[in-house]
């Protein structure tokens, strides 16, 4: 049995544009000799659809387009994922399914059990979990159908108290095959690699694992589906942040699948877990391409054509300028250089050095007119006072207006440059430099931005050495680096990391190592600007705690403060 797996990139609710490429790849499928083609998670809608799902017109949508692909899943199976309708008065209305259709009828239909609710995830809001196992049958195959979060449950500390595949393995199935829409993060490629070993080798059975691929807003989908067979060896592997589609063969005779060993079982890795630290460098080369398309996806799937940046000379203005150029091509890419009294003269002439070497547009409007301006205004009220953050943060508005004004004016998306230590510990201005559509490095620490910034330039010079070099800072005042505010970047964002993604309390920190007093200034600043991240823009998420829809803390808790 010739068995295809189809790794798409989805559009939310774009019913036609999804069915058109599920359709495709049917076809191409049955002209290659398909007797089976598998898509992802809730392919026919998207992932994740979210509040959608609570509009009746959305659910039809989705069952029409199921319509359309029986018309086309004649001499070949199809198993895609759909919204369905629960027919029972009790619990949720609707299911996570995956429809199996074949002489262009439906089947049979799975559910989805596992509903996670943790970090983006949302599932139980909207989903109720499947009460009964089965198997499908095809073509005399027993068929144990999950979907992504069915097979995640084999740690040491479950958190579900039953595992579906615990249940279908009893009637003797001859494969597995899982239909996932599982984010990307800088460590889950290997763990899902992990996870798919431990089934196959806990159930002896092979597996079919079958991922999205593409951007949804903040989330980042790498692909990286694959088949394993029941050994632990991967025998397929599909491409990383891209669409891909192969095809495996099942011996119905032997019940295994064969293909070469592209991976062998002892190279398969367990599930992992976080890094005991932050690791500045760790899957650098697949952060860089996540951002791509986080950018990328974005701006196609939202219509945009064109983004802007305020470039500052700064590493982490520098960083976004050189990755939308390179998502976006340069030609689709402008920086507007908006120097104060008190930018340093390296600055204008680093950051003008970047936009050459990327041959991207840019303009240079000097804000101190506008500054004195603002200054003269305000000096009624403000007379007597001494210089303090009202003026330094009038200075990062003033810009906030003015590429605002640029945004608007020329049908431009402003992209911003905000990383995730600013963010963590408020250092940054609401209106100002927190401005934009989507934050592209706001959940990377700034020591990742440092290593994804050397990356860039490992072939050649595209950021200027000396912005890479020099010392950071906000430039908002004669002599001022961030040091002067902040610890410097490894101690604050080794706290940082332990806090947000590790979850440490304030004394196990300390018991690594750390000065008490500086632990608690910086916990009580993350907690205290949490007020600022509620306001902040998307942030394409690659880390596995990022801000944003996957941290949720009170902005008023009195916790660790």
């Amino acid at each position: 049995m010739k068995i295809f797996i189809a790794q798409q990139n989805y559009h939310i609710g774009n019913f036609e544009a999804n069915t058109n490429k599920i359709i495709e790849a049917i076809e191409q499928a049955k002209q290659e000799g398909g007797d089976l083609i598998v898509f992802s998670e809730l392919a026919v809608c998207g992932y994740p659809p979210r509040d959608f799902l609570e509009f009746n017109d959305f659910i039809e949508q989705g069952l029409a387009s199921i319509e359309r692909i029986k018309a086309v899943a004649d001499t070949i199976g199809v198993l895609v994922g759909c919204p369905s309708r629960n027919e029972q008065p009790e619990g949720k209305n609707l299911f996570n399914s995956v429809f199996l259709i074949y002489n262009n009828e439906i089947q049979g239909i799975r559910h989805k059990t596992l509903l996670p609710t943790y970090d983006i995830f949302d599932e139980y809001r909207y989903f109720e979990p499947a009460w009964e196992w089965n198997v499908l049958q095809f073509k005399g195959l027993k068929l144990a159908v999950t979907i992504c979060e069915d097979i995640w449950n084999l740690t040491d500390d479950p958190l579900y108290r039953m595992c579906p595949m615990d249940e279908l393995v009893k009637q003797q199935p001859d494969m597995m095959i899982n239909l996932s829409a599982s984010p990307f993060d800088y460590v889950h490629a290997d763990s899902r690699k992990g996870i798919v070993k431990q089934n196959v080798l806990r159930y002896n059975l092979p597996m079919i694992y079958c991922n999205t691929t593409g951007s949804q807003t903040e989330i980042v989908f790498d692909g990286g589906s694959m088949a394993m067979d029941r050994a632990g060896n991967i025998i397929s592997e599909l491409s990383y942040f891209r669409e891909d589609m192969q095809s495996v063969v099942f011996n119905e005779s032997t019940g295994a699948l064969q293909g070469s060993i592209i991976v062998a079982a002892e190279n398969v890795t367990t599930v992992q877990q976080l890094p005991d630290q932050l690791l500045p460098g760790k899957s650098i080369d697949k952060i860089h391409t996540a951002l791509l398309t986080g950018i990328r996806d974005y701006f196609s799937k939202m219509g945009f054509f064109k983004a802007i940046v305020a470039s500052s000379g700064g590493i982490d203005s520098a960083l976004v300028l050189a990755l939308a150029c390179e998502a976006l091509g340069a030609e689709h890419v402008t920086a507007l250089l908006l120097p104060s009294q008190f930018s340093s003269d390296h600055s204008v002439t680093d950051a003008v050095q970047l936009s050459k070497n990327l041959n991207n547009e840019y303009h240079v409007i000097p804000i101190e007119p506008v500054y004195q301006a603002f200054s003269n205004a305000l000096s009624p009220v403000f007379e007597g006072l001494p210089f303090n953050v009202a003026e330094e943060n009038l200075q990062s508005r003033i810009r906030g207006a003015m590429v605002m004004a640029m945004s608007n004016k020329f049908g431009t998306i402003l992209l911003n440059t905000s990383n995730k230590s600013e963010l963590a510990t408020g250092y940054g201005t609401l209106y100002g430099d927190m401005a934009g559509g989507l934050g592209v490095l706001g959940d990377l620490y700034k020591e990742q931005v440092y290593a994804l910034s050397r990356y860039i330039n490992k072939s050649q010079e595209i950021i200027p050495q000396n912005i890479i070099d020099k010392a950071p800072s906000a430039e908002l005042r004669p002599g001022q680096k961030d040091s002067d505010s902040l610890p410097e970047y490894p101690v604050l964002d080794a706290i940082l990391y332990l806090y947000i993604e590790r979850r440490l309390g304030p004394r196990e920190i300390v018991a690594l190592g750390f000065d008490a007093a500086l632990v608690a200034r910086i916990l009580k600043l993350v907690n205290t600007n949490e007020y600022k991240r509620n306001q902040f823009c998307p942030i394409i998420r690659v880390s596995p705690k990022s801000f944003g829809i996957g941290r949720r803390v009170p902005i008023v808790g009195k916790y660790l403060i």
